[in-house]
């Protein structure tokens, strides 16, 4: 049990990070300049926060949000259906043994910063962040 445990919470090593980072600025690359035919994305500007490999680096999840975050997921199936076409301009820009398979995910982390800040410019939280500073200078 402790095994499954400890795989699953594993921290990505340093090769998996630098896989996905090289992943990431290719793919920005490649958007940027092919025409991509799927009339889902026609004048859609997508933002790549993040790539992550698995350790085997075959697969790769890329995390993005269209601009504006409007209609984002027919967005997503549509680059999904084009990750193949993106899966072959990736083998020519990088230089990796094994081309990544690549799943487009919609990246929730704007939607969760967006709430932590309304959570911390509550009245009542405010107050009591205001008290505990207080109660630390008294120290």
């Amino acid at each position: 049990m402790q095994r499954l445990m400890s795989k699953k919470n594993k921290k990505p090593s340093q090769r998996q990070l630098r896989a996905g980072e090289l992943v990431r600025h290719a793919l920005v690359d490649i958007l940027a300049r092919e025409d991509l035919r799927d009339p889902d994305l026609k004048g859609v500007s997508l933002t790549l926060t993040e790539v992550r490999c698995a350790p085997d680096l075959r697969h790769a999840r890329v995390f993005c949000m269209p601009l504006g975050g409007q209609d984002t997921p027919t967005v997503l199936k549509a680059i999904n259906r084009c990750s193949s076409f993106l899966r072959g301009r990736l083998g020519q820009e990088v230089d990796m043994k094994f081309t990544p398979q690549l799943v487009f995910l919609a990246d929730n982390s704007f939607d969760q910063a967006g709430h932590i800040s309304a959570l911390l410019h509550r009245p009542d939280v405010a107050r009591d962040l205001a008290r505990d500073k207080t109660s630390d200078d008294e120290r």
